[in-house]
């Protein structure tokens, strides 16, 4: 299997999968306090329309990052495999607790194992290097940057929202887990 086909078969993977978790795993407001505040509908507006302009772009523009280099396909697969494994190993990890909407059950409890125990939001460490591999497959910085920037600024948005939930839900303890471990990027952010 060549690499574009691969590509494909990664992006159909990827995206039955985001369809089955939002479906599969939203909470009902009689199953917990759903406190999404639209953030769910946003993302899913968001990361559609990146995706959607970062693959216009590709076809649309010579490829200008790294010099045209084939290389940089390669590493989109890469870092999309891993971006992939992230994101379901968090999921995983979370179990019944993992909800696509923001949401807090009556059982859920702080999650500090796992990826947990390096970053507070590892499923959306995976979105993002999911979203980087679409930047670094276009091979062009304009479709990098719709690919990256606004999915990037969601998440975040996305993230304050959970944020406040969890603390609210479950204060001190999470504001402990919260000193100690960083949001996406272990050790830095």
């Amino acid at each position: 299997m060549n690499g574009m086909n691969l590509w494909a078969w990664l992006n159909g993977i990827w995206i039955v999968s985001e369809i089955l978790i939002a479906f599969a795993t939203r909470t009902r407001r009689e199953s917990g306090k759903v406190q999404d505040r639209g953030s769910q509908l946003l993302l899913w507006i968001v990361i559609v329309s990146s995706i959607t302009g970062c693959e216009w772009i590709r076809h649309a523009a010579p490829a200008n990052l790294f010099a045209g280099e084939d290389w940089p396909i390669t590493v989109s697969l890469i870092v999309f495999v891993l971006g992939l494994a992230i994101r379901w190993a968090a999921i995983a990890t979370l179990g019944k607790s993992f909800s696509a909407n923001v949401a807090i059950r009556e059982s859920q409890k702080v999650q500090k194992s796992g990826l947990y125990r390096y970053v507070r939001h590892p499923s959306y460490l995976g979105m993002l290097l999911i979203f980087l591999a679409f930047g670094l497959h276009a091979r062009n910085l304009a479709s990098l940057a719709v690919a990256i920037l606004p999915t990037t600024l969601a998440l975040l948005y996305r993230i304050r929202i959970e944020e406040a939930v969890l603390n609210e839900a479950f204060g001190e303890e999470y504001r402990a887990y919260s000193r100690v471990t960083k949001r996406l990027i272990p050790g830095v952010f």
